[in-house]
């Protein structure tokens, strides 16, 4: 796995995107549609912002959504799929983008249906973050690296759902979702890259924690050792604690 270190989140996150674009510029050369796996969160605002200002031709791909609450609604100002609209869907004209419905009657057949789109074509490339425990998508400790199922229903840490109030998302825990649609460990692992991208000194130890010590469950990132084409996006306090 390649680790990459900046000044700022800002430079970071520019670094990011245009190691992005370089990668799905290189897809759209191979075939016509280039397939891209979208993360959320506070750690993804300097990247998406610089990526959608980059030149690629985005009619051109497809992405699907990474994870995504049950039961919230997508006006709900904590919903990945508002997220992914404002920040993605409303600045660049994209094929198409599979969206999670976290408030599908059945999340189990949401699961499946989901995991039936995804399975059809190759992904070029997976946007992901590292949480606060070490999670990965909302694979909280300890994830299950069996499973091959393209789609997951997991429940939600407590450290987990801290985090979502600590970012601003919720006023308190108790409006946290216990619940979520998240894809697995091992369909992320099957993206032929993998752009992992991390600020902030509240991730320093989960950082240190996936990437120093053995691959664990207990540290899900932890699997993003074994990816032959993973690079680790950091900023200067999140990488504090690397050795």
């Amino acid at each position: 796995m390649k680790v990459e270190v900046f000044d700022s989140k800002l430079e970071m996150g520019k670094a990011a995107a245009d190691s992005a674009t370089t990668i799905i510029r290189q897809a759209l050369k191979e075939r016509e549609v280039a397939y891209v796996i979208a993360a959320t969160g506070a750690s993804q605002f300097e990247f998406l912002d610089a990526l959608v200002l980059n030149d690629l031709d985005w009619a051109r791909t497809v992405f699907f959504h990474l994870d995504e609450y049950v039961g919230l609604p997508v006006t709900h100002p904590a919903s990945f799929r508002r997220y992914l609209k404002e920040r993605i869907m409303d600045r660049v004209q994209l094929r198409a983008f599979h969206f999670i419905n976290g408030e599908a009657e059945d999340v189990w057949e949401e699961c499946g249906r989901l995991g039936q789109l995804i399975l059809q074509q190759p992904i070029d490339v997976a946007f992901v973050g590292i949480g606060e425990n070490g999670h990965l998508a909302f694979n909280d400790p300890p994830a299950d690296f069996e499973t091959d199922q393209p789609y997951i229903v997991v429940d939600l840490d407590e450290a987990c759902r801290k985090q979502q109030v600590g970012e601003g998302w919720f006023r308190n825990i108790d409006e946290v979702p216990s619940q979520a649609i998240s894809m697995s460990i091992r369909q992320i692992l099957k993206a032929r890259n993998v752009l992992c991208i991390v600020p902030d000194k509240r991730k320093a130890e989960a950082v240190r924690n996936c990437m120093d010590l053995e691959v664990s469950p207990s540290r899900p990132a932890s699997i993003l050792q074994t990816h032959d084409n993973a690079t680790l996006f950091l900023d200067r306090d999140s990488s504090s604690l690397l050795s």
